[in-house]
């Protein structure tokens, strides 16, 4: 039997963390590129400066290969170099 996933604490979890406005930030760089008619299928929107590094959209957004948007060098806890 399956567990049932509680959205509603999922939700508040990443409010509480601060991951929903990242996540906000992510999509409307999405959206701003199928606005302006751009193809990124089979591709990443990858922000210029992370937005864990404190980027947003007017630093830059750029199409990207997923294998290269995901991986970046790491510190010992996990976080980007």
């Amino acid at each position: 039997m399956a567990n049932n996933r509680n959205y509603k604490q999922e939700y508040k979890t990443q409010v509480d963390r601060s991951e929903h406005e990242n996540r906000m930030e992510r999509q409307r760089a999405r959206r701003k590129l199928d606005a302006k008619g751009v193809d990124r299928k089979g591709k990443d929107v990858a922000h210029v400066k992370a937005l864990s590094k404190g980027g947003s959209n007017a630093t830059g957004i750029k199409l990207e290969s997923p294998s290269k948007n995901r991986s970046f060098k790491r510190n010992s806890d996990g976080s980007m170099k």
